[in-house]
C-alpha cells in the first residue's frame, strides 16, 4: 500500500501506543522499592524463585519473552545465562540498578526497563510474558489489576502466551511478628528486617504488613518502616477479571504445571489473546 501524499510516515509503535491508551493500559500501584528497602531485599529475602518452570514456559511459548516485576533478577539472570531471549521490567530504579550490577558481575547481557506493569508501553510484542512468583499481588486494588492484564494483552504477540501466578497469602503467624532476620553486608554492616504489625481484610482481600528495615554499621544507623499491601483474588474472581480485560484463560495449573485442586492457593494461569 502506498503512502498518502503529504502524510506522516507510518509509525506502528505510535499506533500500538494509541491502542494501549484506548483499552485503558494505565493505573496506579503502591510505592516501589527504593533506598534501604532495595539494598536489603537481596540479602534478607526469605527465598528465591525456582527458574525451571519459567525456563520451560519460555521454551514452550517462544521468544522474545518479557518478565514483569523483575526485582533484582534471579529468574531473569538464569534464563539469560541459558541463552533465552528474555527482557525484564520493574517499577523500581534501585532494584534494576542491583540487577544490572549483578548481570555485569556475571558477564550476562540483559535488557531491563523501568516501567510499571499496569502502565506498560514497550516497542515490541512478545511470544511469552510472565511473572516469576506472586508479584501480581502487589497490585493493590481491583482497578489496578485489570489495567495490568490489559497491558499484558496489548504486548502479547497474536499467538503469544502469558503466565500469571495467582497467590493467596496466609496471615503472618503471631510468633513471627517482631522476629528479626539478620544478614551481613559486604562492608560489614548488619542488616535487619522484621514484621512490626499486620492487618488483614477478607472483604477487600487485602493484607497490609508493616516491615521495619535496619542497617547498622558502627555509629551509622538507617531505619525505614514500609507497609506492603498484598491484594489477592479467588480463582473464580480472577478468571472473571481476565475475561473482562480481554485475554482468555487457556489453562490453570499448580506451579509445576499439574492440575490444580479446587482449594489451591497458588495457581498458574495461562492466558492468550482472544481471537
Amino acid at each position: 500500500m502506498g503512502r498518502r501524499a503529504n502524510s506522516a510516515p507510518y509509525d506502528r509503535y505510535s499506533i500500538e501506543r494509541t491502542e494501549r491508551a484506548r483499552i485503558g493500559c494505565t493505573a496506579w500501584t503502591q510505592p516501589t522499592s527504593t533506598g534501604i528497602v532495595a539494598d536489603l531485599y537481596g540479602p534478607l529475602k526469605s527465598f528465591s524463585q525456582d527458574p525451571e518452570p519459567y525456563a520451560a514456559f519460555v521454551q514452550e511459548a517462544g521468544v522474545p519473552a518479557l518478565e514483569l516485576g523483575r526485582g533484582d533478577g534471579d529468574a531473569l539472570l538464569e534464563l539469560r545465562r541459558r541463552g533465552l531471549e528474555v527482557e525484564g521490567v520493574d517499577s523500581s530504579a534501585d532494584m534494576l540498578g542491583r540487577l544490572r550490577h549483578r548481570a555485569d558481575e556475571q558477564g550476562i547481557p540483559v535488557t531491563v526497563l523501568l516501567q510499571r506493569m499496569e502502565a506498560l508501553d514497550l516497542l515490541r510484542r512478545y511470544g511469552a510474558i510472565f511473572l516469576a512468583g506472586p508479584t501480581f499481588t502487589l497490585l493493590p486494588d481491583d482497578a489496578t489489576a485489570p489495567a495490568a492484564l490489559r497491558c499484558i494483552r496489548a504486548h502479547l504477540a497474536q499467538d503469544g502466551v502469558a503466565l500469571v501466578p495467582r497467590f493467596a497469602p496466609a496471615p503472618t503467624p503471631a510468633e513471627q511478628i517482631g522476629r528479626v532476620r539478620t544478614a551481613g553486608a559486604p562492608d560489614g554492616a548488619e542488616l535487619r528486617v522484621f514484621v512490626v504489625a499486620e492487618q488483614r481484610d477478607e472483604a477487600t482481600r487485602t493484607q497490609t504488613t508493616l516491615l521495619r528495615y535496619e542497617r547498622h554499621h558502627g555509629s551509622d544507623h538507617s531505619v525505614v518502616e514500609r507497609p506492603w499491601v498484598l491484594h489477592w483474588y479467588t480463582r473464580d474472581r480472577f478468571e472473571s477479571l481476565v475475561t473482562a480485560a480481554g485475554p482468555v484463560v487457556t489453562a490453570v495449573t499448580d506451579p509445576h504445571g499439574k492440575p490444580a485442586p479446587a482449594a489451591a492457593t497458588d495457581l498458574h494461569f495461562r492466558l492468550r489473546v482472544a481471537t
